[in-house]
Parts: structure tokens; sequence; C-alpha cells
């Protein structure tokens, strides 16, 4: 680059404009964060479902005994706390002082709020900041005053910033320590596309960034940092946003690139896949149970689930006009269209011969073992979602979605503690943002070259 990153106030403190994107389950640790904090930047520690570890090290497993999703719900609460502190004071210790510390949680996780307000409890002066996204976290400015913290809403467009200010976020305003623009269309894990986008479509994030900016400087917001979050891998790419008053104090966060550092906790298997990844082999798909777009590397899990979705008709127990051909499933008898019944057929004759509803009057087409698998997976639920499509909880009186659970999603919280935890690459979800091809195209990976955090942190900050 030409010119040299200059330092940003981030959180209280000069910082190097590199963020470390939070991502659980369990892999922005308090070790990776310790050691990006340390290089001068802010390291992010997840909170979401966090490890923590016995008397020898070894990571403790988040196994459930209650007999009710209540019950294991407030177990999942207590492992998340617990988790989060262990994280929180590793990163702390290993900063040395340098950089920040910031933790993430997901609004729209189980038990958020009382996971977060657990952690700040017992961290106090060691989380410099909050990262909040995945859903309107309007009580994220409420909390952070009081644990005295700076806090970062996660966004994907100036509208949804618009709205959060205007509802809470204008009585904390001392407090907003950045506003993050997370790129809908190639950010990793959750994505915060609305109806009104294309998901086929990307936007260039120039001008949403743009918006954004002078949105929050009509809230007199213009030495607020904005966080570019989502497609960032070469500085290089985007020098035309430094020193640019239509964008205004500008910081970079980085969620992918970390993947793949020798203090990232991932299984070695899952660091192999990224550097083989080309460009396409992530995918943009809407089978999360949050109900959310979500990008990941396009493996043979979200095939399965693809596929399980194509398997798909509308029925009927009686017959209509137009479901009107009837078709037999095991014991049991449905109405589907005349077209679809060949379908049906071919189905049944290839072994996929449990038929299960989905809430939208449709059956599914799967075999016996996976449906096994399926209803078992239900039947463990701990709530690790406010609302969750795949099991029908919800965190309310009736502990549910008052619809039925949809055999098309999965169980996020079994997977991602699975692929965390050396679980096969190949059957689990793998979050990715979209430029992971690059791992495989960069010479930085040469010869399947792993740095250190510090290492990745230099890297970057001359453009590369």
């Amino acid at each position: 680059m030409k010119n040299p990153l200059s330092p940003l106030m981030m959180s209280g403190k000069e910082v190097l404009p590199l963020v470390e994107g939070g991502k659980g389950v369990a892999v922005s640790t308090g070790v990776s964060a310790g050691e990006w904090a340390a290089a001068g930047g802010v390291g992010t520690v997840s909170c979401v479902n966090a490890d923590s570890y016995d008397e020898q090290g070894n990571v403790i497993p988040q196994i459930y005994h209650g007999a009710t999703r209540r019950e294991r719900h407030e177990e999942l609460v207590a492992y998340g706390i617990r988790g989060g502190v262990t994280q929180v004071k590793e990163a702390f210790e290993r900063s040395g002082g340098n950089g920040r510390i910031h933790i993430n949680v997901l609004w729209e996780m189980g038990g958020a709020e009382a996971v977060l307000l657990g952690i700040l409890e017992q961290t106090k002066g060691m989380v410099h900041g909050i990262t909040c996204g995945a859903g309107m976290p309007y009580r994220l400015s409420e909390i952070a005053a009081e644990f005295n913290v700076y806090y970062h809403p996660i966004i994907s467009s100036a509208r949804a910033f618009g709205i959060l200010w205007k509802r809470a976020y204008r009585k904390q305003a001392a407090l907003l320590g950045s506003v993050v623009y997370e790129d809908p269309w190639l950010a990793g894990g959750h994505n915060g596309l609305s109806n009104a986008e294309d998901p086929r479509k990307p936007e260039d994030p120039y001008p949403r960034v743009v918006a954004l900016r002078s949105l929050m400087n009509s809230f007199g917001l213009q030495d607020v940092p904005i966080i570019m979050a989502g497609g960032v891998w070469y500085l290089r790419d985007w020098e035309h946003w430094l020193d640019n008053p239509e964008i205004g104090p500008i910081a970079f966060q980085f969620g992918t690139r970390p993947l793949l550092t020798q203090e990232s906790p991932i299984p070695e298997g899952w660091k192999q896949q990224l550097l083989t990844l080309d460009e396409g082999d992530i995918l943009l798909h809407r089978f999360s149970p949050t109900g959310f777009y979500s990008s990941a590397v396009y493996n043979p899990f979200l095939r399965e689930l693809e596929a399980r979705s194509n398997r798909q008709v509308a029925y009927a127990r009686q017959a209509t006009e137009e479901l009107n051909t009837e078709v037999q499933v095991g014991k049991r008898r449905y109405f589907v269209s005349a077209a679809d019944a060949p379908r049906v057929a071919d189905w049944l004759e290839s072994g996929f011969t449990t038929a299960m509803k989905t809430p939208d009057e449709t059956l599914v087409f799967v075999t016996g073992d996976k449906a096994a698998e399926i209803r078992k997976d239900q039947k463990d639920c701990m709530g690790c979602l406010s609302q969750c499509k795949f099991s029908d909880w919800a965190d309310n009186e009736k502990n549910s979605t008052g619809r039925g659970a949809d055999p098309r999603s999965f169980c996020i919280q079994k997977t991602l503690q699975d692929i965390a935890h050396g679980g096969p690459v190949e059957d689990n979800l793998m979050f990715a943002g979209h430029g992971a091809y690059n791992f495989a195209r960069d010479p930085f990976y040469s010869n399947g070259f792993i740095p250190t955090v510090r290492q990745l942190v230099e890297r970057i900050a001359t453009g590369d």
C-alpha cells in the first residue's frame, strides 16, 4: 500500500484499525484474541458456547443432563458463562495490556442476555467492547452502560442502524465504540440479508457504507469508526477507503483469515481443507435454524440438506382438486399432485422411505436412519437459539415457536461443537467467508505455510 496504516481510537485506546472477527462456536478463543490484541489490534473472544477446561487443561465437553429443554437451557447458559469468563481471562493475560479485547455474542442465541451479563460481572476491567449482531440488539447499549464498556453493533444496512439509534442507542451515544458494517453477501457465518435484497445479486459495499456514514454524521457521529467486515482480504484493495471523507474513520475486520493461524484452535483437518478451496466453494444458503441466510463451505453436509429439501412435495390427507393422487408411504396415505406422484415413487424406490412433515404443509423424504437422527436431535434440544426452526424451541413462556419443528434444517449447536472439536469436516457445517478461496492463491500460504497471529497481523498491515 502507498500509505501506512494510521492508528485509530477504538474502545478508548489507539490501536491498529485491524479487528479479529468473532467466530463461535469455540473458534475465536482467548488465545487467538489475546495474541491479536498483543499485536496491536482488536482481538475478539467469541462468547457463543465458549470452551472451559478442567484442571488438566482438557476441554470440558458440553453434555446436558436436564430432563426438559428448559433445564438443559439453564445448563447451556451456565456453560456459556463459565466458558466466556475462561476465554476473556486468557485473552486479557495474553494481550499484555496492548490492543483491545472485545467479546462477541449473537443476540439471537439462547440466553444471550444472561450469558453476556454473567461474563461481564466476572471480568470487570478485562473487556473493552461488546460486538453483537444476528438480530436487533436494542438492549446492547444499556448493558454496555451498566458495565462502562463500549458497544459495537453489527448491522448490514444504514436503515438497520437508524432504527437501533433512534430506539435505543442515542441514549448511550458516548459508549458507541463503532458500527460494524457486515457485508450480507460476502461475510462468513450468519448474514443480514433483508427480504428486499437479492441473495444472488451482491451489491457494492462502498455506496452502502457511504450511506451509513452519511446517516451517522446526521446523528453527530462523525468521529465514530465504521468497521468494514466481510469480503476483506488484501487491504490494498481497500486503499481508496482510507482517508476518504465519504467513509470517515474506518477499520477492517478479518474473520476468515484468522482461522488459519498457529494459535487458531480449529482442528488440523479443517485448516487443511481451507487450503484447498476454490472460488465458488462457499454457499450462501438458508438452511440455518435461525432463519437467517448464512455462508459456509459447500461440503457434503450442505449438499445433503440441499438434496433433502429437493425431495419435497405439497400434500394433503384428503384429496383436493390439485392434490388428488394417492401415494402410500409406509402405513400412511397422502395425496399429492399427479406431477409429483412419480417423483415420490422414485424416492421411495431409492430408499427415502420416511416422509417427514414440515410447517409449510409439505413432506420431505429421507432414509429411516436420517429420520431417526433428525428426531433425536430435535428431542435433545437445549435451546441454543432464542427461537429455533429445527426444534420449535423458543425462549418464551411456552418454550415453543407455535409452529411445527422443521426437518429441512439441522441442530446448529451439535454440528458447530462437533467440527470445532475434531469432528469430520465433510459431515459438519463449516462456516467461512466467500474469500476463503484466497488461501489457495495467496503466496503468503505457499507450501502450506500457517502463520502465527502476529505474523498475520504484520502481513495484513502491509496491504497483503
